[in-house]
This record gives C-alpha cells, sequence and structure tokens, in this order.
C-alpha cells in the first residue's frame, strides 16, 4: 500500500505526518487490496475556526473511495475522515460478496 500525504501551502510537521501515517495502517484490517492511499491537506481560508481540511482518497480495485471532512485541528478531521472511509469499505466489501 504507497502512501503519499501532501501538504497544500504549508509544511506538515513529522508530528503530524507521523500521526497520519500511523492511522492509515489500520486501513489495512478492512481491506488487503487497497493499493495506494493519497491526503491532501489544506488550510482553507480565511482562517477562521473549522479551517483545515482533509481529503483521502482510497484505491481499491475497481473503485476509488474518497471522504473530505472540515475540523479545527488535522488530526481531528483526519479522524473524521478515515471514520467516513472505513464505512466506505465496508460497505464496498458488502456489495462484493453479493
Amino acid at each position: 500500500m504507497q502512501v503519499t500525504v501532501k501538504a497544500i501551502d504549508f509544511d506538515a510537521t513529522a508530528k503530524l505526518e507521523e500521526f497520519i501515517q500511523k492511522k492509515v495502517v489500520k486501513l489495512e484490517q478492512y481491506s488487503d487490496e487497497i493499493t495506494s492511499v493519497d491526503i491532501s491537506l489544506k488550510v482553507v481560508k480565511p482562517e477562521i475556526a473549522e479551517n483545515k481540511e482533509v481529503l483521502i482518497k482510497v484505491l481499491v480495485p475497481n473503485s476509488e473511495l474518497v471522504a473530505t471532512k472540515v475540523a479545527d485541528t488535522f488530526e481531528e478531521a483526519f479522524d473524521h475522515a478515515m471514520d467516513a472511509l472505513i464505512r466506505q469499505i465496508i460497505k464496498t466489501k458488502e456489495k462484493a460478496r453479493s
């Protein structure tokens, strides 16, 4: 599984990237068919509360799963996006079994 993290118009801290890497590995327990994960981090202008946006794309055979969330911190937005993706992965697997 290839993981790509892009910080748009800012430099992500090593702590943030480590947090993301640690969480992304957990996706493998839901599907072993994931080929790549692309993560985009962006600060939404103007800089007000809830201005951190996380977009996660997960590529699995025959589909691309996407989740975008906005929150006060990148960690919080990332957690919410991961929850949404896990639900999508589970739903995709159930459809494939039918």
